[in-house]
């Protein structure tokens, strides 16, 4: 989302947008239940609930958005953004209800089949339902990426899938009023098993926005990019962001610089980096560590291409950095990141602690295992 969007502008759009998505699905929703119940069509009745979840979805999107924007507090000094996780799962829970109990209904109509009777005026109003999902689909999908809303571009990509599924019931009719083959029940569960799978796959994406899901690999890697062409800073390692809501994300990261430079240069180095980072890509950075780059040390660079090798040769190992040896002192030191494919993770790290131990003795070897968080 760009930086000139306002969280008020924000809010705003998802509310609005929200509105007429609710006044949309429950016209349709009155219109398609009383189709369904004149016409005695139980793929229209279940397309009328899913319509009507649809309507109480976008109400508590609304309700979650207001929540999600109260202004931060000495409880939660990062605002209340995450709500908005928590208002999806509540969303996904109604829809995946919706699709049960329209499956259920579906298959007693199988068990239990009885014709439907249509009208050309009910066929014409399905038309028109159609219609109005694909251009309400459209919108609220548009909007959604606009603002960043998850829910609602999950709302837009709903609407258009139930622009599909309302044209299949509208098939269905037709068929039955031209041919006398009456397929509603059957239509109606292939209707509801398309909610309950819109529904889990639902719970699923709030579930991995609530546990803490991988950052996205575009952002993370134009981060790093940003950071790296800051001059001064010879690579940038272990970008971790943290999201307190959409667009809420809180970073820190560390960077290689020469081991000559002084504190005061790495203070404003770090602002800057702070600044570049928050002004392209709208990510608050709240940390800055470093780790220092030989310089002037034939011996450090031949120990650091030795062990570089060494370490590389092993499967799994995705990154070697932070690598300092203190030949004086005697002590080397560096950070590993490890594949989370590898079946033993700590047990190769163990192994390539000792074999660097075992290469240099004379050494002190601190070696840090760190997360693969970010691509």
């Amino acid at each position: 989302m760009s930086n000139e969007i306002t969280a008020d502008s924000r809010e705003k759009v998802i509310v609005r947008t929200g509105l007429v998505g609710i006044g949309a699905n429950i016209l349709l929703a009155g219109f398609k239940a009383f189709i369904g119940l004149t016409a005695n069509s139980v793929a229209v009745i279940s397309d009328a609930l899913n319509n009507l979840s649809d309507a109480l979805s976008s109400f508590i999107t609304i309700i979650g958005t207001k929540l999600a924007g109260k202004l931060p507090d000495k409880k939660h000094p990062l605002g209340y953004g995450r709500i908005e996780y928590m208002t999806s799962l509540i969303v996904s829970a109604i829809v995946l209800y919706a699709g049960v109990t329209a499956l259920i209904d579906s298959v007693k109509k199988i068990i239990s089949p009885e014709d439907p009777d249509y009208s050309v005026i009910s066929l014409v109003i399905l038309g028109v339902a159609v219609v109005v999902k694909i251009v309400l689909g459209t919108y609220t999908k548009a909007k959604g990426k606009s603002v960043n809303s998850g829910s609602l571009t999950a709302s837009g990509e709903d609407a258009l899938n139930d622009a599909i599924l309302s044209s299949s019931v509208l098939v269905t009719a037709l068929i039955y009023m031209f041919f006398g083959i009456s397929l509603e029940a059957w239509v109606g569960a292939i209707i509801a098993l398309f909610i309950i799978k819109a529904g889990i796959e639902m719970i699923s994406d709030a579930v991995n926005e609530m546990l803490g899901a991988r950052a996205d690999s575009e952002l993370t890697k134009s981060i790093k990019e940003t950071v790296r062409s800051i001059p001064g800073v010879h690579g940038a390692y272990d970008l971790l962001i943290n999201n307190y809501g959409p667009d809420k994300n809180v970073a820190s990261i560390h960077v290689e610089v020469d081991d000559t430079v002084t504190a005061k240069e790495i203070d404003a180095l770090s602002r800057r980096i702070q600044g570049e980072v928050y002004s392209k890509h709208g990510v608050i950075v709240s940390t800055v560590g470093v780790y220092s780059v030989n310089t002037g040390d034939d011996e450090a660079a031949r120990i650091s291409g030795n062990i570089r090798n060494m370490v590389s040769a092993h499967d799994g190992v995705l990154q070697l950095h932070g690598f300092y040896a203190d030949t004086a002192a005697k002590s080397i030191t560096f950070d590993v990141v490890l594949d989370f494919a590898v079946d033993d993770r700590y047990a190769l790290y163990e192994q390539i602690k000792s074999e660097v131990a075992q290469a240099y003795p004379d050494y002190s070897v601190r070696v840090a295992l760190d997360i693969d968080s970010s691509d």
